[in-house]
C-alpha cells in the first residue's frame, strides 16, 4: 500500500490543513503562533519529507481540530510541492500560505538577529542565499492560495492578518475580504483579484474633499453620484453573482478582492465599502482592510 493510499481513509477527522510555508525570515514561526492562539493545532518546523505522513498523525486529534503545519528550510527544498501535491491527493483539505518578504528586509532581519541564513554555505552571502530560496520555492509561490508580503509588517500586524484570516472561520463557507489600496504604494500581493477604480473622478481635486477618506459621507457621496461609478458597481455586481458561487462550487474557502486608486484613501475605500453594503444584503459578511488610507 503506498503512501496515498494510507492517507486516504485517515483525514475524515480532521477539518483542514494550512501549511505556511515562504522564504527564511518573513515570519512562519509567528504565523503559526498566532494559528495556535486562535485555537490551532500547529506542528512548527515540520520536515518537508514528514508532510505527507502528518494526517495520519492528525486522526488522533479531536474531531475538527484544524491543523497548521509550519514548514522550515531543513531538508530539501525542491521536494515541498511535490509533499503537499501528496498531502492534498489523500483527500485532506489543504491551503497553503506562503511568506514572503522583499530582499532588503530580509537581510536586514538576519542582520539584527545575528541568525545564519539556512542555504547561506551553499549560496556564500546573505542575499545570495535568499535568492535562492526564492527561486526554488517559485513554484509553491506560485500554487499558494494566500500570498503575504511581511516587508512592512511587524508582529502585531502579522498577528492581525492572522486573525482577519482565520479568527473564527470554520472552513464551512468561503471567506470573502475587499482590500482597498493605493497603487503609488504597490499592488498588494495576497489578493486574487484586483479592479483598477482611477478611472473614476478623483475627490483629491475638490478642496473640501482632499482631506477626508471614502470612510466619510461626503466623499462617498461625490464617488456614488457619478452616473459611471454607478454603471461600474452594477457590473461588478453582476459578474461576482456569476463568480463566488463558482468558486465555492471549486472549494475556495478564501478570496480577496483588491480595489486600487491612486493613493488608497477616496476612490478605492468608497467602492469597497459600497461592495460590502451589496455583499451584507446577499447574505455575506466580508472582511474589509484599507491598507492605505491613513498613509
Amino acid at each position: 500500500m503506498g503512501r496515498s493510499e494510507r492517507l486516504t481513509g485517515s483525514v475524515s477527522r480532521v477539518s483542514e490543513f494550512v501549511v505556511i510555508t515562504g522564504v527564511s525570515g518573513a515570519g512562519r514561526t509567528q504565523f503559526g503562533d498566532s494559528l495556535e492562539d486562535l485555537g490551532w493545532f500547529v506542528i512548527d518546523n515540520i520536515p518537508v519529507e514528514l508532510i505527507p505522513k502528518v494526517a495520519e498523525l492528525a486522526r488522533f486529534k479531536e474531531r475538527g481540530t484544524p491543523v497548521a503545519l509550519v514548514v522550515g528550510s531543513g531538508g530539501d527544498l525542491a521536494e515541498i510541492g511535490p509533499a503537499l501535491d501528496e498531502l492534498r491527493g489523500s483527500g485532506a483539505g489543504v491551503r497553503i500560505v506562503f511568506l514572503d518578504a522583499s530582499t532588503p528586509t530580509l537581510v536586514r532581519r538576519y542582520g539584527e538577529s545575528k541568525r545564519r541564513h539556512p542555504l547561506a554555505a551553499q549560496a556564500g552571502t546573505v542575499a545570495g542565499a535568499i535568492d535562492l530560496e526564492r527561486e526554488v520555492l517559485a513554484e509553491v509561490r506560485q500554487a499558494a492560495d494566500i500570498v503575504i508580503d511581511t516587508s512592512e509588517l511587524n508582529v502585531h500586524d502579522l498577528r492581525s492578518r492572522v486573525n482577519d484570516l482565520f479568527a473564527e472561520s470554520d472552513g464551512s463557507r468561503m471567506q470573502v475580504t475587499l482590500q482597498s489600496f493605493g497603487f503609488k504604494h504597490g499592488v498588494p500581493a495576497d489578493v486574487d483579484t484586483v479592479f483598477d477604480c482611477r478611472f473614476l473622478p478623483n475627490p483629491y481635486w475638490i478642496d473640501e474633499l482632499r482631506d477626508l477618506t471614502g470612510l466619510d459621507p461626503a466623499v462617498q457621496d461625490y464617488v456614488r453620484s457619478m452616473g459611471l461609478t454607478g454603471e461600474f458597481l452594477r457590473r461588478i455586481e453582476d459578474l461576482f453573482d456569476l463568480l463566488l458561487p463558482a468558486y465555492v462550487a471549486e472549494g475556495k474557502s478564501l478570496l480577496t478582492i483588491g480595489f486600487g486608486c491612486t493613493g488608497g484613501h477616496h476612490r478605492s475605500v468608497t467602492i469597497v465599502e459600497t461592495v460590502a453594503e451589496w455583499l451584507r444584503s446577499k447574505g455575506i459578511e466580508p472582511r474589509v482592510r484599507h491598507r492605505d488610507i491613513s498613509k
